[in-house]
C-alpha cells in the first residue's frame, strides 16, 4: 500500500518564506518517505498512514515562528499500490502529452 500526500507548511510572515519552508523539507529526510517539492507544495509517498503522519508532523513542528499554516491532502488507497508517478502517467496517457507546459 502507498499513502500519497500534498503537504503545505510555512509560517505565516510577509518576508520570504523559503528557509522556513526549506526547514519542513529538510525535516522529511528523516523518516521513511519519498518526496518531491513544488512550488507550491511537497509531494510525499509513504508505506504506511503512520509513517506519512510523523513526517508531517516534524516538518510542522520545524518550521519557526508565531504562527504556522499547515495543508495536508492524503490519497490512502487501501487496495492498490499506485505510486504518484503512476498517477501523473495516467493523465498524461489521456492528454497524449507530457502533463507540462512552459510560458513562452
Amino acid at each position: 500500500m502507498t499513502v500519497i500526500a500534498m503537504l503545505s507548511v510555512a509560517p505565516v510572515i510577509e518576508e520570504s518564506m523559503s528557509g522556513e519552508v526549506a526547514k519542513a523539507v529538510a525535516a522529511l529526510d528523516d523518516f521513511d518517505v519519498s518526496y518531491e517539492t513544488n512550488p507550491m507544495g511537497t509531494v510525499i509517498e509513504a508505506d504506511d498512514i503512520d509513517e506519512l503522519l510523523a513526517a508531517v508532523g516534524a516538518a510542522h513542528k520545524a518550521v519557526d515562528g508565531d504562527r504556522i499554516s499547515t495543508v495536508l491532502k492524503i490519497d490512502d488507497k487501501r487496495t492498490s499500490d499506485q505510486r504518484a508517478a503512476d498517477k501523473v502517467a495516467a493523465v498524461e496517457d489521456h492528454l497524449g502529452r507530457e502533463a507540462k507546459k512552459e510560458r513562452e
